[in-house]
């Protein structure tokens, strides 16, 4: 029997540093990459599961304020463990307009890469990075298990890109 392979998981970036390049599937089948954004803020929003609760909630709340990252040049990719089929399902139950991206395999590579997988449970812990232009990190927020985010931190994490 063949043991399965577990992403090792690295720190938490740090605010200011660098963050990780990655490239994955959208709901689509369609390949997405962090530094193809080059020039422009991103918002990684990693969640555990498609088609469960608080993700669905925290989901619907930037699909329903979508216009506030786009006022701050700011392009939305939710990212979690499920294949890009779930997602597809997932973002045309919801009316998502922003890439869903399949972190499916290696399971949980890029979370992994942002410290931010659990490999006890097999999914990504909730976290958000807001990535700026130059492709540094500019805000995270990593929530414990059963905890939404609190949207209001993403309000105030894009006024202060739009500062500077």
């Amino acid at each position: 029997m063949t043991a399965a392979v577990q992403p090792v998981a690295a720190a938490i970036p740090s605010l200011g540093a660098e963050a990780p390049d990655f490239e994955l599937a959208n709901q689509y089948g369609e390949p997405v990459k962090l530094s193809s954004f080059r020039g422009r803020n991103v918002a990684v929003v990693f969640y555990p599961f498609a088609f469960s609760g608080i993700c669905t909630g925290e989901l619907c709340e930037i699909r329903d304020n979508l216009g506030m990252f786009e006022d701050s040049d700011t392009v939305v990719l939710g990212v979690s463990v499920d294949s890009k089929f779930s997602l597809r399902a997932y973002a045309a139950q919801e009316g998502y307009s922003f890439d869903l991206l399949a972190d499916f395999w290696p399971h949980g590579a890029v979370a992994s890469a942002y410290g931010v997988f659990d490999a006890g449970s097999g999914m990504a812990k909730r976290a958000t990075f807001i990535i700026d232009g130059d492709g540094r990190i500019r805000y995270s927020v990593v929530n414990p298990r059963g905890q939404a985010r609190d949207f209001s931190e993403y309000r105030s994490a894009l006024a202060d890109l739009k500062r500077d």
